[in-house]
């Protein structure tokens, strides 16, 4: 640093979580990024939504269904983003096969408006996950499950203005490999890595090994900081 001159602003490290969990499902990882200024984002599914203020440079973190709403629109600053197990497009369709089925998601939805606990707690014993939770925010859930059915950002994952790292599950029963790499495929220059027999969870099951690599990230990114 040159003598006289302020050290640069450390970037935030901005956590956006997936359908059917809150920002509680970052706490493993956040602890082993402390000494990196954060924030929250939080859907609303189990009480009122979050969206914190961020001034200065940010890199966004984005678990599942929180990939894709980043790639609505970065924060101001951005410098990059981190997907764990995220995707720009979750639904299938006719040029992206590897997708869910519409009518599984539908049945969700369908569910969803009649027993949503029920929901919920199905999808997260899949995802690995049997803690208890609130109590579910119908309005908020069903929008973001038809998000997963309906939207489609690979566009703005084409055009994605900053460095991606991509951190997935070999074994990620939600978000399979095969997605991953058919949403993923067309972007060259990214970094990638696989966790061998990593889930949906990456952020709870495997914080530790999550971490390094955004730690080898971020260096890469703002150097200086």
């Amino acid at each position: 640093m040159t003598a006289g001159l302020p050290a640069p602003a450390r970037p935030t490290l901005l956590f956006v979580h997936g359908w059917a969990f809150d920002a509680s499902v970052w706490t493993a990882l956040r602890a082993e990024l402390s000494d990196w200024p954060q924030a929250v984002a939080d859907a609303g599914y189990f009480g009122p939504a979050e969206v914190p203020p961020i001034d200065g440079p940010v890199i966004a973190v984005g678990h599942s269904l929180g990939v894709l709403r980043l790639l609505r629109g970065l924060p101001a600053s951005c410098l990059g983003l981190v997907s764990i197990n995220g995707f720009p497009r979750f639904g299938a369709g006719p040029d992206f096969e590897a997708g869910v089925p519409r009518r599984m998601l539908d049945r969700m939805i369908k569910r969803l408006a009649a027993d949503p606990r029920a929901v919920l707690q199905d999808f997260r014993l899949r995802c690995g996950e049997a803690a208890a939770f609130g109590e579910p925010q119908g309005p908020a859930l069903s929008r973001d499950l038809e998000a997963l059915r309906d939207e489609d950002q690979r566009a703005a994952l084409a055009a994605l203005p900053v460095p991606l790292l991509l951190l997935a599950g070999q074994a990620d029963p939600i978000v399979s490999a095969a997605m991953t790499q058919a949403a993923f495929a067309d972007r060259a220059g990214d970094e990638r890595h696989w966790r061998e027999a990593g889930g949906h969870l990456l952020p709870v099951s495997d914080a530790a090994w999550c971490a390094g690599r955004i730690r080898a990230f971020i260096s890469r990114l703002a150097p200086a900081a």
